[in-house]
């Protein structure tokens, strides 16, 4: 229940904070009026000990000069015209410059009429006290007005920043400005900063967090250009204190003006898992891209949208995307024309599985290289849909490279993934198959154009990706559902894998498998537990039961494996790039390989499983079928 006396002290608070700009202009006015005779008095006083010397009422006449002149000079250089609220160190630039202006105006006032003159101490002294004064009220009035602006004060969030170097600062002046924030202390990694202050808020270790962490709602990372194995470890460190954990916008976006300092973002994935990216290589990119003309099948696709956003960036003659998905092609098209309207784009709605569609927009379009990314990636989706699965995987490559093949494209780059390598599950074996197809094309001798692969794991955001279902069960309140406590995978942002893979095409030779370096494996158990801790809450299990978000090991489902590998039996080798690694593993001759696959085709049409296994594991031996 609310009592009369907060109610009473509510309706003050929110009329001190809703002042009209008129009131305050006057105000203000009245402000000066008072100080220009008590800041003369004092000056004399200090100078002299007493305020009614000879000296002093001999000039007394510029008090009067002063309020007759410095009132209408304020107005007419907009003194009264900043907002209150928003007062900073330039307001009080502005207004010592004025008030010099003003003194050397009465000076030469005092010159033409003969008038007494105080000595040039007692002028300065006026200056620095009539600037002071009037720039201290203000300021005192500024912070009044945030304080009791809505009476907000009770609902401020608070929080610390990490950070406490010149972005941190920013931050906090914003955010003070903004007055939806406490600002409650700093936390820095330099020792040198401890125990020290920024605008008095205190710097402290990251330790200090340990016995004090209930104090704050929030801890605001303001460390824009940290390396991101770096950041990690704070991130590492912070998740040990269940707290909710948000961000700056990096250097470059800031400076792009894409966003504000204080356009704090929740911490992503990508900031977890800690790997520094290697900036792409101009050169690989343009020799790639550079008046190319470019089809990517399978281009509304996770893979296939980026690969295109980033081609457009490299100036290809022309993009032209295939994909089946109608919704996907539409929205893929439209965001890349509204983005690119000067680049030729060109949209064409169909399954790579269909070898006249693929002649004909070859040849329409004069295609010089071919990403192929087309695919069904979803691995139970594809246990439970084998035939279909297979056939698209394994002969829509085909078509790819048959038809580039006769037409003469320059060169072709299959989409693999980690699965294909000692497959557990049928899209795995698909991929692996469409690895040995490249490879066959590539070996026979009578071919020209260069058919290559690029292989890499888990990617961040694609379809199927952990990441945003954990983060929709977080945000329902639970359980994240994990099928085994020991699965562990590589993960790698979308942006980064698609510019290797674009290098990856201008290293490309002829039947290698490029490598794209994935990092460090993380436990996905492990990775669910820091996305939990890092929104401030907490993980339950039996050694915490009253935990707000619980873990569900669900087991394994068909077809899935425990870790994905990167390489068969070959060993890799290193390329120009530090992340691209070459390897060369053994495939089937051309001539056998076709044998098999038209056997494997006449299966899939008869809808015959049994027959259909067999041709797989003759063709990938290795497959370990679950039962």
């Amino acid at each position: 229940m609310i009592s009369l006396n907060n109610f009473s002290k509510d309706i003050v608070f929110k009329k001190i904070g809703n002042i009209s700009p008129t009131a305050r202009k006057l105000f203000l006015i009245l402000i000066d009026i008072l100080v220009v005779p008590l800041v003369l008095f004092f000056g004399f006083w200090v100078k002299h000990e007493s305020p009614f010397s000879e000296e002093f009422l001999s000039t007394t006449w510029i008090i009067n000069a002063t309020l007759l002149l410095g009132i209408p000079f304020y107005i007419f250089t907009g003194q009264y015209k900043s907002l209150t609220r928003y007062v900073g160190s330039r307001s009080l630039y502005y207004l010592i410059s004025r008030n010099s202006i003003l003194i050397l105006i009465i000076i030469i006032i005092g010159k033409l009429w003969n008038l007494t003159l105080p000595s040039g101490g007692n002028l300065v002294i006026f200056l620095i006290l009539v600037s002071f004064m009037s720039g201290g009220i203000r300021f005192l009035l500024r912070d009044l007005l945030l304080y009791f602006s809505d009476f907000k004060k009770k609902n401020l969030k608070k929080v610390a920043i990490y950070g406490a170097g010149t972005s941190g600062a920013q931050l906090e002046a914003t955010l003070r400005l903004s007055y939806d924030y406490s600002i409650e202390f700093f936390i820095d990694d330099n020792k040198e900063l401890w125990r020290r202050s920024l605008n008095d808020i205190p710097i402290k270790s990251i330790d200090f967090l340990k016995n004090n962490v209930h104090k704050i709602d929030q801890v605001l990372i303001a460390i824009p250009s940290i390396k991101k194995s770096n950041y990690k470890k704070i991130l590492d460190q912070l998740s040990e204190y269940n707290i909710s954990v948000l961000t700056i916008p990096s250097l470059s976006e800031i400076a792009s003006g894409k966003s504000k300092i204080n356009s704090l973002r929740p911490i992503l994935v990508e900031d977890i898992l800690g790997r520094d990216e290697i900036p792409p290589d101009p050169i690989l990119l343009s020799k790639s891209i550079n008046n190319k003309s470019i089809l990517i099948t399978g281009a509304g696709g996770s893979i296939g949208s980026e690969l295109a956003r980033k081609i457009l960036e490299i100036n290809p003659s022309r993009l032209v995307l295939l994909e089946i998905n109608e919704p996907s092609l539409y929205q893929t098209q439209r965001e890349l024309k509204n983005k690119h309207p000067e680049n030729e784009i060109f949209s064409i709605l169909g399954s790579a599985c269909s070898k006249n569609l693929l002649e004909n927009t070859i040849r329409n379009y004069k295609i010089d290289l071919i990403f192929h990314a087309a695919a069904y990636k979803h691995v139970p989706l594809v246990e439970e849909n084998p035939i279909i699965g297979v056939e698209n995987n394994i002969f829509s490559t085909l078509n790819i490279c048959e038809v580039s093949q006769n037409l003469k494209v320059g060169k072709v780059v299959l989409i693999s993934s980690d699965k294909a390598v000692r497959p557990t599950n049928l899209m795995g074996v698909s991929k692996r198959i469409s690895e040995l197809i490249f490879q066959a094309y590539s070996s026979n001798k009578e071919f020209h154009t260069c058919f290559s692969m690029v292989r890499f794991g888990n990617v961040l955001g694609s379809s199927g990706s952990v990441v945003p279902l954990f983060r929709e069960q977080i945000y329902k309140g639970g359980p994240i559902t994990i099928t085994d406590k020991d699965m562990v995978r590589y993960f790698m942002t979308i942006e980064e894998a698609s510019y290797l893979v674009i290098q990856a095409s201008a290293l490309a030779k002829g039947g290698e498998i490029l490598l794209l370096d994935m990092g460090e494996p993380i436990f996905i158990k492990t990775l669910a537990e820091k996305m939990i801790n890092l929104t401030g809450l907490r993980v339950k299990n039996k050694t915490n039961p009253n935990g707000d978000i619980e873990i569900i090991f669900t087991g394994k489902r068909a077809g899935e494996k425990l870790y994905e590998e990167l390489l068969i039996s070959a060993e890799s080798e290193k390329t120009l790039h530090p992340l691209i690694y070459r390897a060369r593993e053994n495939y089937i001759n051309y001539e056998i390989l076709l044998g098999e696959l038209k056997k494997l085709r006449k299966y899939l049409q008869s809808f015959d499983y049994d027959s259909t296994f067999k041709v797989l594991k003759n063709l990938v031996p290795e497959w370990e079928k679950n039962p």
